[in-house]
């Protein structure tokens, strides 16, 4: 039996902002980055969905309060993950696409477009989104590690090695 009291506990994960559209077929994209970064870090990278709905895509700002129901219902990522693996579907049924999806996943379907009628999740959306604005996300997906913004709306090239790069070092 080992002595645990004398271990040095865990550092602080690395925290990386990912912010996202729902509705934008580059974020689909880079969700094979995500996929990668979670595979090679795993506790020790904490990835954020952050909601940054541009206007030219008219479901991706319910699609981002959808995505907030299913975090709360415990299936965030999944949600996040199901709907831009369907955005061509979003473009076409807007919040119908959205309900069906969380009631595939096995979600409360009813309970995601009850939140989408009565707007729970609107101030966490709008409080992304200011934020984004504030520190120059102009297009998604753009990522934010250790205070430098990365832009993949423009080339998602070398990104990754990047973030890598920086996640290495603070976790060094």
């Amino acid at each position: 039996m080992s002595d645990t009291s004398s271990s040095t506990p865990a550092p602080a994960p690395v925290v990386l902002d990912v912010w996202c559209e729902l509705q934008c077929p580059d974020c689909r994209t880079a969700l094979d980055d995500v996929r990668a970064l979670r595979a090679r870090y795993g506790d020790r990278l904490e990835v954020r969905l952050r909601h940054f709905p541009l206007e030219r895509h008219k479901h991706a700002f319910a699609a981002a309060q959808a995505a907030e129901e299913a975090l709360e219902q415990g299936k965030g990522w999944e949600y996040v993950e199901a709907v831009l693996g369907r955005v061509e579907e979003l473009d076409r049924r807007g919040e119908a696409l959205l309900v069906d999806v969380a009631r595939e996943l096995g979600l409360d379907a009813e309970e995601v477009d009850t939140a989408l009628v009565d707007g729970r999740h609107i101030l966490i959306v709008d409080a992304d989104q200011a934020e984004g604005k504030a520190i120059g996300v102009t297009g998604t997906p753009t990522y934010v590690i250790d205070g430098e913004r990365l832009d993949g709306g423009k080339s998602q090239e070398g990104l990754r090695a990047r973030i890598e790069a920086t996640a290495d070092r603070l976790l060094a």
